[in-house]
């Protein structure tokens, strides 16, 4: 039954998770803008490694140069793939991104204590899920599976296409004030765009937390095994933003171990309801699906690791 206690504290976890997304929301599409305007297929192509190994560990590295937070890191990782960055590269990007930038390490630094132990272990952990999920994808997926559009997963037809549409030292100098302003144009449209889905994946975030007692997966976490899943559950549930939910994971110190801690600092930042509603808006629902699969399993295996490493 609602009651009004109820609608209330679903009213209060809705509007905190949409004061705090959209900032980075913003970020994320004026990123996306300046890249569609200013970053150009032919420099991607020359800076990009043509080694698949090589591409997916600079996506990986590329997160500490795009301070974004899981919910405006899509419309990024979207506009990157569109102008030809390899498949591998931005998945790995996009994951990774959330968790390695240099605001959400100290935040978790703080959030244990001003140890970085547990900083290191995220980062580490969250660039084996990535590079391991965005290699595996590259290979299951060798056309990009955007909902619309047809491009090859290393975005060769995209850099094909620009080319043959703008000939080199025919295309006219656009004054940069003009550039500027198609930035704002396409940042406000792109917005407008991802702004639906997180509106929609964080009432429904904000329902299970208000309707799915912790307590019910909290005792569940009797084992290794249990604990690390019930973690990537929760983390699932509770869509927190990644430069938050280290101090959430940090009270959970005397019930769960560094192993299912990981799991919850990894998996969250990665994929939670907003960004999966996000991911649909973009990528075909079979690409999503192999895509949480492949992050939940990567990062249950690697939490079950880090928690025998370091207990």
């Amino acid at each position: 039954m609602l009651t009004m206690k109820t609608f209330l504290q679903l009213n209060t976890i809705f509007l905190s998770m949409i004061m705090e997304a959209i900032p980075f929301v913003l970020l994320g599409v004026i990123v996306s803008g300046v890249i569609q305007i200013f970053l150009k297929e032919a420099t991607i192509a020359r800076i990009m490694p043509k080694n698949r190994v090589l591409s997916t560990l600079l996506g990986c590295g590329l997160g500490i140069c795009f301070p974004a937070c899981e919910c405006g890191i899509v419309p990024i990782t979207n506009r990157l793939l569109r102008k030809g960055v390899p498949l591998h590269a931005g998945i790995a990007f996009m994951l990774t991104g959330p968790i390695i930038n240099p605001v959400v390490l100290f935040a978790t630094y703080i959030a244990f204590g001003n140890d970085w132990r547990m900083a290191a272990i995220r980062a580490g952990m969250s660039i084996v899920v990535a590079f391991v999920a965005a290699v595996v994808l590259s290979f299951l997926f060798p056309v990009l599976p955007f909902r619309t559009g047809n491009f090859t997963s290393s975005g060769s037809e995209g850099l094909v296409a620009a080319t043959s549409e703008t000939p080199a030292g025919e295309a006219p100098k656009i004054p940069l004030r003009r550039e500027l302003m198609m930035v704002m144009e396409h940042a406000i449209e792109e917005f407008f765009s991802v702004g639906k889905y997180l509106i929609i994946g964080a009432f429904i975030a904000a329902s299970m937390q208000t309707f799915l007692p912790t307590s019910t997966l909290l005792h569940l976490g009797s084992n290794p095994f249990t604990a690390s899943l019930v973690m990537i559950v929760l983390a699932f549930v509770m869509s927190l933003c990644s430069e938050a939910d280290a101090f959430i994971a940090s009270s959970f110190r005397s019930t769960f171990s560094t192993g299912a801690l990981s799991a919850f600092l990894v998996f969250g930042p990665m994929i939670d309801i907003k960004n999966t509603l996000m991911l649909l808006g973009v990528f075909k629902g079979r690409f999503v699906a192999v895509l949480i699969g492949l992050v939940a399993i990567c990062t249950l295996l690697s939490s079950l690791v880090v928690g025998r490493l370091f207990g």
